[in-house]
């Protein structure tokens, strides 16, 4: 190979290394922005996920907080039905029944378990009888369970009463008349609301169930 030879290959070489560096360099180049780009869209969904999770967060706790106010509510309203109760039931139950000592709100512990009593009548003369009463401000079929459930263990949690006979009112605001004839057949009397007052409501020939 002459020198005049070498020199065009080494020249043309040179060309081809400036051509392939300068194809590097915008490889690169676009590498770069590439990965930029990347980056930022990482960033971006770093910053939803993490506004997502601000607004999942908010929302439960609005529910938690509306979980709060509806738990709050259906207290108020219970005790709102009771206190509604109260003045009419504590007649019937001294007028009708004779009861001696009518108590509100009862509350038992005993051996762990708890008992809640909506209202607890008894007498202790010629009267030998105990009334639970269960108001309810909108009566369902659990409603007879609950009531069945406290009669069969009252001489459990108040064996003071172990003599007496034991019987089940539920006083209800709302009421349909096919539970009525249920709660009736249980045995139990049951009290309806009439003009903001408790009356009792049944037959004539109604025959009680005495636990």
């Amino acid at each position: 190979m002459t020198d005049e030879e070498l020199k065009a290959l080494v020249a043309s070489l040179a060309v081809a290394q400036k051509d392939t560096d300068r194809q590097l360099d915008k490889m690169i180049q676009e590498n770069d922005r590439r990965s930029k780009e990347t980056d930022l869209q990482m960033k971006e969904t770093a910053q939803r996920f993490k506004e997502t999770d601000q607004v999942i967060n908010k929302t439960s706790q609005e529910i938690a907080e509306l979980g709060k106010q509806i738990g709050g509510l259906g207290k108020k309203f219970g005790s709102f039905t009771e206190g509604l109760a109260l003045p009419s039931m504590t007649k019937i139950l001294s007028e009708r029944f004779g009861m001696e000592v009518i108590s509100p709100s009862v509350r038992v512990k005993k051996q762990g378990e708890n008992m809640e009593i909506d209202v607890l009548a008894y007498a202790n003369s010629e009267v030998n009888e105990a009334y639970v009463v269960e108001v309810k401000s909108h009566a369902r079929e659990e409603a007879i369970d609950q009531l069945r459930s406290i009669l069969e263990r009252f001489r459990r949690f108040f064996p003071e009463h172990k003599d007496k006979a034991v019987y089940g009112i539920l006083a209800a605001v709302d009421l349909s008349e096919e539970l009525r004839e249920r709660i009736l057949k249980a045995g139990f009397y049951v009290a309806r609301i009439h003009d903001e007052v408790f009356e009792l409501d049944v037959p004539a020939n109604f025959k009680p169930k005495a636990y």
